[in-house]
């Protein structure tokens, strides 16, 4: 007995993770709908999906425009009767400046893109949900929970992120609506562009993770499938992380890690060990040997 199709809406659809999520739940049989706002790209991700078989529809929208979330929800209900499934999925990133040189404006526009955009697709998605029950999975960052210098902006929506889900988990419980967030680590999205393109990672990139590579959008893809399926029916309030193992890997910086990226990055590991020796020995000189030291590097380093 074949089941009826769920509908299934991913935000930021056009690229990257978001395409590989509507592409794994398409293939599995369900009806998709991609929002984006990039209208050309959108409509090329319609033409491939839908040449794979996918019953797929394009519409475009900013997540972070309450009108055009609400059109977005009334559309897709109105296409395919209905909204079973909500991944919010729609994100930008931070301008990358200190904070003393990050405006407000700046600050606002990923706090209304990434975090106001979740809240507001849920709330609009949940009309269209709540008769029947549904599941919305948020894409969050493990951004949400360490940082590099300069994410002010990122981080704290994606912080906020978190915490909306399990807030929407006990609020929605009682419409049947499960809500759960992923983070993902580093996912490499190249060959999720428009148009594809190869990846450009190195061998340092890939074997600094436990699990020994970089993420790939179908990892997460693979995990938005199990959660939105009935499979996960006792799954709600909840984050998945999702990163190699990146975050429970404590690294301190000290000869030994350089000297393992540079076996690494050169597959020679008794150039990774005698550098290692080299800083070491570094370390343990007085003010004037040091500064002899550290000539001799410059020197070698202009003659390369």
């Amino acid at each position: 007995m074949s089941r009826t199709p769920k509908t299934c809406l991913i935000t930021g659809g056009a690229r990257g993770i978001g395409a590989a999520i509507a592409y794994r739940l398409g293939k599995s049989g369900q009806n998709v709908v991609i929002a984006d706002v990039d209208e050309e790209g959108g409509k090329w991700r319609e033409r491939q999906l839908s040449n794979e078989g996918i019953q797929v529809k394009f519409l475009r929208a900013d997540v972070s425009s309450e009108p055009q979330v609400k059109e977005l929800m009334s559309k897709t209900a109105e296409i395919f009767g209905g909204i079973d499934v909500l991944v919010n999925n729609a994100g930008i990133g931070s301008p990358g400046k200190p904070i003393e040189e990050q405006t407000l404006q700046e600050w606002q526009r990923v706090i209304n893109v990434n975090l106001t955009g979740t809240w507001l697709c849920s709330k609009y998605a949940v009309p269209h949900m709540k008769d029947k029950g549904g599941v919305i999975v948020n894409i969050a960052s493990t951004r949400a929970f360490q940082s590099e210098p300069n994410t002010e902006p990122y981080s704290a929506s994606k912080g906020g992120i978190v915490a909306l889900t399990h807030s929407l988990a006990v609020s929605l419980a009682r419409y049947g609506i499960r809500v759960v967030s992923i983070s993902p680590g580093w996912v490499d999205t190249s060959q999720w562009q428009i148009p594809p393109r190869p990846p450009s990672l190195t061998r340092l990139d890939n074997l600094q993770h436990p699990a020994g590579r970089v993420g790939r959008p179908e990892d997460i893809a693979s995990l938005v499938s199990f959660l939105a399926s009935e499979e996960a029916s006792w799954i709600t309030g909840v984050n998945f992380t999702i990163d190699g193992g990146m975050t429970v890997k404590m690294i301190y910086l000290d000869e030994g890690i350089i000297g393992q990226a540079i076996s690494l990055l050169t597959e020679d590991q008794d150039l990774g060990r005698a550098l290692e020796a080299m800083l070491r020995k570094l370390n343990s000189m007085g003010p004037d040997d040091r500064k002899k030291f550290k000539k001799i590097l410059k020197d070698l380093a202009e003659q390369s």
